[in-house]
Parts: C-alpha cells; sequence; structure tokens
C-alpha cells in the first residue's frame, strides 16, 4: 500500500523548518533513532543542493510504500555537470562539491538521481523500523 506523508515546496532560509516537517513526518510512517537521523540529514544535503546548485529552490514530496518511507526532492536548475559522481569514494577533502549527494547514498537504503537541462530529481528511501 502507499501513503502520501508530504508534499511541500521550500527555498533559501526555509531548510530548518522543512528539516522540522520531514522529522514529524517521517516519525508518523515508522522511521526512529538513528535511521530517522540519517533520513532527515539526506533530506538536508539534497535540499540545501537544491537551493545552492537548482535555482534557489525546490519541491519535496514524501510517502511510504513497500516498508519503505521515500522522498523525492526536485529542483529546476540546471542539472548536474558530467562527471559529477564518479566511482563512489568520498570526495576529495578539499573538493567542496558532492558530499551531499555521496553522503545521502552513504545514508540511505535506495538512491535514483536523474539530471538534465531542466534540473535535477534525487529520490531516495529508508526501511521503515
Amino acid at each position: 500500500m502507499t501513503s502520501q506523508a508530504l508534499r511541500t515546496s521550500f527555498a533559501r532560509g526555509r531548510i530548518t523548518l522543512l528539516r522540522r516537517t520531514v522529522t514529524e513526518h517521517a516519525r508518523r510512517h515508522g522511521l526512529t533513532g538513528g535511521r530517522l537521523e540519517d533520513f532527515v540529514l539526506a533530506v538536508n544535503e539534497v535540499a540545501t543542493n537544491a537551493v545552492l546548485h537548482g535555482g534557489g529552490h525546490g519541491r519535496l514530496r514524501m510517502w511510504s510504500h513497500g516498508g519503505r518511507l521515500w522522498c523525492e526532492v526536485s529542483d529546476e536548475g540546471p542539472g548536474l555537470p558530467a562527471g559529477w559522481m564518479g566511482d563512489g569514494r568520498p570526495p576529495e577533502r578539499l573538493d567542496h562539491r558532492g558530499r551531499g549527494l555521496w553522503l545521502t547514498g552513504m545514508l540511505c537504503d535506495q538512491v535514483m538521481i536523474v539530471s538534465g537541462p531542466a534540473g535535477t530529481t534525487v529520490t531516495f528511501a529508508a526501511l521503515c523500523d
């Protein structure tokens, strides 16, 4: 069964409120403890990327399906540059880009990224407790 949990937009200066809202909805859908903290951190990283690199704002959608809580963050930026996600190793210490998506991949059970000149959509999931 699929359950729609949340659909909202966000912008620069509203990420803290978004984190609080996501935390509340994620708890209602069965995330607790470390899984909850990891999921909210992933949302924070991807939403911050949308604000910083995707036009200053974005859209978030959350739902539960198949024992997982899913989140989709979309922006209307120029898309990710070629070669943006290497081989799964962490970014170099001095590299200030790529950490958020790499971290999301480490924290979540499943991550899908679609990017092009009309924007980027990152969809990720965490197993519910």
